[in-house]
This record gives structure tokens, C-alpha cells and sequence, in this order.
């Protein structure tokens, strides 16, 4: 009974040694299984991210950044020039070519009320000339008749002379003395760097022929009307 005791005990310290050593066996194959798996996904991961992009793909990128580049160019461009366009046409109109509008019916039959028209700077101007001048801070528009020394003369139908000799005048619809609007005495001497104007509108232009207006000197004038723009239907030169 003894003997038999002692074998069953060697068996039995036998079973704890031999099952230790099927699960330290099971341990190291789970550790060489998972240390494989983790270098597998590491080398993954190095060629992906060492990857380098296609050639198409560098292309396409360049050109879509220089197009960019060329764009913001063109547009930065297209500014300057368009200001510096409208600053110049900003000079030009209010030196050089200065637009008016017309009010009032004393040049009625050549100009209207509402027309807008466009005048050139100028200091020279000759009979039948249109202009525009400043009075009293507004800005008139007549019809040159007689430059300094001139000698002007209306008689009572209307007719206007210059220097005793009939002026054609055919943008006039209407001829008239204007008696309501006439208080200088006539013939009358031009005075010296001064224009005799009057308004095509004769009956009612208040003009040289009163002394409320009387002539004209250089420094007022603006310009010769010469063109108008507005309406569309009356667009051309002004005569």
C-alpha cells in the first residue's frame, strides 16, 4: 500500500510539470504569431508612406498651381489697366471734353432741354460757333454772332449782320428782333477779348443783346459744343 501510494504521488508531481510545459509551449507560438503580424503591418505602412506620387499626378498639380499663378496675374492686370482707363477718361472729360446738359428752351431748334452734349476746351471761336459759358454760376449755351471789334446789328425782322454784311443762318427756325429781351443800342462794337452770343431761340434767349448778359469773355467759356450724346436719336455733331 505504501509502494503504490508513492508511485500514485510521483505521478501525480509529474502532471503539474508536464501541463506547465504545454502552456509556456501554447505562450511562445502566440508570441511568434503576433510578432509576425505586427512586422507584416510595419512594412505595410512603410511602402505606403514612402510611396512617391505618379508622374501624371506631379503634372496635373503644377498645372492646376500655374494656372492659379496666371489667373490672380490676369485679374491683378485687368484692374490696373481698367483704372487707370477710367482716370484717364475721368481727366479727359472733366479738362479736356467736359459734358453738359442742357436746360431751357433759348436754343430751341439745336439743342434742347435734357440733351447732353459734349464741348472742347478752346479760346478761338468764330461766328456760328455753339459754346458754353459760365454766369452767375450756371453754365449757358449760345451761338457766337461777332468776335472783339466786331460791329453787330439786328434789324426788326430779325436779321442779324456783322460788320454791315447779312450772316447766313440756317439752323434757325424762327427769326425775331426780340424786343422784350433787347436794351442795348444796336449796331454794337464787340469790346475788346469778348463774343456776342445770342440763343437760336430768338423770340426768348435772353443773350448779348441785353445787358444783363451782355458779351462774353474768354475766361468764362467752358468750351465748343460740338457733339451730342443724348437722346440717341439726335446722337451726332452739333451745327
Amino acid at each position: 500500500m505504501g509502494l503504490f501510494r508513492k508511485k500514485k504521488n510521483e505521478e501525480s508531481a509529474a502532471s503539474p510539470a508536464e501541463s506547465g510545459e504545454v502552456m509556456m509551449g501554447g505562450s511562445a507560438a502566440g508570441m511568434e504569431s503576433g510578432i509576425a503580424g505586427s512586422a507584416a503591418a510595419i512594412a505595410g505602412a512603410g511602402a505606403t508612406a514612402g510611396a512617391l506620387p505618379s508622374t501624371d499626378v506631379i503634372r496635373e498639380e503644377y498645372e492646376r498651381v500655374d494656372y492659379n499663378r496666371r489667373f490672380r496675374g490676369t485679374v491683378r492686370s485687368t484692374t490696373n489697366i481698367l483704372i487707370v482707363v477710367a482716370a484717364v477718361a475721368v481727366l479727359v472729360a472733366v479738362l479736356l471734353l467736359p459734358i453738359l446738359r442742357i436746360y431751357g428752351t433759348s436754343m430751341h431748334g439745336t439743342l434742347d432741354s435734357g440733351d447732353l452734349v459734349v464741348s472742347v476746351k478752346g479760346s478761338s471761336f468764330k461766328t456760328g460757333d455753339v459754346i458754353a459759358f459760365y454766369y452767375n454760376n450756371n453754365i449757358l449755351v449760345k451761338r457766337v454772332i461777332g468776335n472783339s471789334g466786331d460791329w453787330v446789328d439786328v434789324d426788326l425782322d430779325g436779321n442779324v449782320f456783322v460788320n454791315q454784311q447779312q450772316i447766313d443762318e440756317p439752323y434757325l427756325q424762327e427769326k425775331s428782333y426780340g424786343e422784350d429781351n433787347t436794351n442795348i443800342d444796336l449796331p454794337y462794337q464787340v469790346p475788346e477779348d469778348k463774343f456776342f452770343v445770342m440763343g437760336d431761340n430768338r423770340s426768348v434767349s435772353v443773350d448779348s443783346r441785353n445787358s444783363s448778359i451782355g458779351c462774353v469773355s474768354s475766361e468764362q467759356v467752358v468750351g465748343k459744343i460740338v457733339f451730342r450724346v443724348w437722346p440717341l436719336n439726335k446722337f451726332g455733331p452739333v451745327k
